[in-house]
C-alpha cells in the first residue's frame, strides 16, 4: 500500500505543479466547449477520488459540499446530473483557493484510508483514479493551450512548448504478413479498453522509423493540399470548408514565414521539428497526396518495439471499437472507456506532455477525428 500512497501522492503534486505559473485569472477561462478550465480540471480529479472511493470506503467521511457532485462530474450519468460541458467557464464560484481546500481535504482522507484499509478494491479504483488524475494532466496543458492560444498578446505559460522534438530515425521498417497478439497481457495497470488479447491477421506492410515533420507538411499546403477535395475524406472536406481551415492549428503566416503559437510563445516554425496539432482528417489528407496511408493500430502495435515512439499520439487508421470479450464494469467506472466506441478513432504513442509512466504500446486514446488541440502527429505506412 505504501507504494500506492507514494503514487497518489506524486501525481496529486504534480497536478499542483502545473499550475504555478497561473495567474488567478487564468484558472476560470474556457475557451471552448471541449477545452476546460484548470480550476475544473483540478476540482474534477479530486472529485474522482471523492466520488469512486471515499464516499463508498471512508465509514467516516463527510463531503467537503455536496452541490460539487453536479459542479465537477463530467460524464458519468449513472452518478446523477452535472453542469453542461460548455458551461465549466462560467464556474467563477468555488474561488480557486477553495479548490485548492477541497484537494486537500480530500486528500487527507484518502491518506487515512489508504493507511488503514488494505483492500483489493480502494487499490485498484485508487490505482486508476491516478491514471485519470495523469489524463488530465495533459488536457489541462492542452486546454491551456488553446485558451492561452486566443489571447492576442501570444502569452508564455512555461518556457517549455513541448514541440521541439525532432526524429531521430528514418527510412522504413518492413514486417511480414502473419498472426500476431494484440492488446494488454500482463498484471500491471491497464484500461479497460487494452483488455481482450486476441490475434490478428496482417498482411505484409512498412511503417515509418520517422514522423511527419514541420516542412513536409508545408510541402503539402504548398501544393494546395487544403484546397484540392480528391485529397479528402467527404466529412474532412466538410469539416474544411465549415470551419475555414488552411493549416494546422495554431499556425499562422506573418511576411510570407510560418509561425506556430506555443506555450512559450509565438516561435518561427522550425522545418525538422515534428509536425502536431493536426486532426484525423488532416492526417488521412496527407497521406492520400503522398500516396501512402495511415498504419492501422495493430501494425502500430507490432511495429511499436522497433519504433522510437512517444513525442507525439499518432492517429491511426482504425476506429474506437471493442476487442473481443470486452467487458463494461459495473457502476460508474463503467463508464470510463466503452461507451465512447462510436465516431472516434484511435491513436497510439504519447506525446511530450504525457505524463511520466503513463504510457505503454497497447495503450489506446481516442478522439473524433476533427480534433486538433491535442499533441497529435502523423506516421505514415504502406
Amino acid at each position: 500500500m505504501k507504494s500506492i500512497i507514494a503514487s497518489y501522492q506524486s501525481v496529486r503534486n504534480k497536478t499542483q505543479s502545473l499550475c504555478r505559473s497561473l495567474s488567478i485569472e487564468d484558472f476560470t477561462p474556457q475557451s471552448a466547449p471541449f477545452a476546460s478550465p484548470p480550476k475544473w480540471h483540478i476540482a474534477h480529479t479530486t472529485w474522482f477520488f471523492e466520488e469512486m472511493i471515499l464516499k463508498k470506503y471512508h465509514s467516516d467521511y463527510v463531503v467537503f459540499n455536496s452541490a460539487y457532485s453536479f459542479l465537477f462530474n463530467s460524464y458519468y450519468n449513472t452518478i446523477g446530473k452535472r453542469i453542461k460541458r460548455n458551461e465549466r467557464g462560467l464556474i467563477t464560484r468555488p474561488s480557486i483557493e477553495e479548490v485548492f481546500k477541497y484537494r486537500s481535504y480530500v486528500d487527507n482522507a484518502m491518506f487515512i484510508l489508504l493507511n488503514k484499509n488494505e483492500s483489493q478494491e480502494i487499490q485498484e479504483l485508487t490505482i486508476l483514479g491516478v491514471n485519470h488524475e495523469q489524463q488530465h494532466q495533459e488536457l489541462l496543458i492542452t486546454d491551456l493551450k488553446y485558451t492561452f492560444s486566443k489571447n492576442p498578446i501570444h502569452p508564455i505559460y512555461v518556457d517549455k512548448n513541448f514541440i521541439t522534438d525532432k526524429n531521430e530515425n528514418k527510412g522504413w521498417l518492413q514486417f511480414e504478413e502473419g498472426i500476431y497478439n494484440i492488446g494488454y497481457k500482463g498484471n500491471d495497470f491497464c484500461f479497460d479498453n487494452e483488455l481482450g488479447n486476441h490475434r490478428v491477421f496482417l498482411e505484409p506492410f512498412s511503417i515509418s522509423n520517422s514522423l511527419v515533420t514541420n516542412g513536409e507538411f508545408i510541402e503539402f499546403i504548398n501544393s494546395d493540399g487544403y484546397k484540392n477535395p480528391k485529397y479528402w475524406l467527404d466529412d474532412g472536406w466538410s469539416w474544411l470548408q465549415e470551419n475555414n481551415i488552411k493549416f494546422p492549428l495554431y499556425w499562422e503566416s506573418i511576411d510570407n514565414e510560418w509561425y506556430q503559437y506555443t506555450l512559450s510563445g509565438l516561435e518561427k516554425i522550425d522545418d525538422n521539428t515534428i509536425l502536431s496539432h493536426v486532426s484525423f482528417y488532416e492526417a488521412s489528407a496527407f497521406a492520400f497526396w503522398k500516396e501512402m496511408r495511415l498504419p492501422t493500430e495493430f501494425e502500430w502495435e507490432i511495429a511499436s518495439a522497433k519504433l522510437n515512439w512517444g513525442k507525439r499520439w499518432e492517429w491511426t487508421n482504425s476506429a474506437y471499437l471493442p476487442y473481443p470479450n470486452f467487458k463494461i464494469k459495473e457502476g460508474a467506472v463503467g463508464e470510463y472507456n466503452g461507451k465512447f466506441m462510436i465516431n472516434t478513432m484511435v491513436l497510439r504513442g504519447a506525446s511530450s506532455a504525457t505524463s511520466k509512466q503513463h504510457s505503454r504500446n497497447t495503450y489506446r486514446n481516442f478522439f473524433s477525428p476533427n480534433t486538433q488541440w491535442q499533441f497529435t502527429g502523423i506516421r505514415l505506412a504502406k
